[in-house]
């Protein structure tokens, strides 16, 4: 996953092909009407650590709707949360005023694999055993 520092990437509306998506938006209805078609990264905002609905986001955007460019999280993010970012499908982020990049990149190092399946890695442990 990509670390961004807070403060170092141009506004939401000064990147080509972006999406920003406000997390209370209905992503099958935005699928619909062809919102993603042409873009190559959408943004999705956590305005508090504690709302977690541009989680289930980013799965729809990958699982049922087969967005295969970057998912970016927004706002409020905390290093804690990196990790079930990137296995939900978002493949950069926007770190928090004062969020220490190190820090946030020791959490991969940290949690390197998981029993269950999930974006990066479907096949639950005992089915990738199985296919070995």
């Amino acid at each position: 996953m990509k670390l961004i520092a807070a403060g170092a990437e141009p506004a939401h509306n000064e990147a080509p092909n972006t999406l920003q998506v406000a997390n209370d938006a209905d992503i099958a209805a935005l699928s619909a009407e062809g919102a993603f078609q042409g873009i190559e990264r959408i943004d999705l905002d956590f305005p508090k650590f504690t709302d977690g609905r541009a989680f289930s986001q980013a799965v729809l955007l990958r699982r049922r709707f087969g967005f295969t460019g970057d998912i970016r999280a927004h706002g409020d993010v905390l290093i804690d949360q990196l990790v079930q970012m990137a296995r939900s499908g978002f493949t950069s982020a926007v770190l928090a005023e004062g969020v220490d990049a190190s820090a946030a990149e020791r959490q991969f190092k940290r949690y390197s694999a998981f029993y269950q399946g999930d974006m990066q890695q479907p096949l639950p442990h005992f089915a990738r055993q199985e296919a070995a």
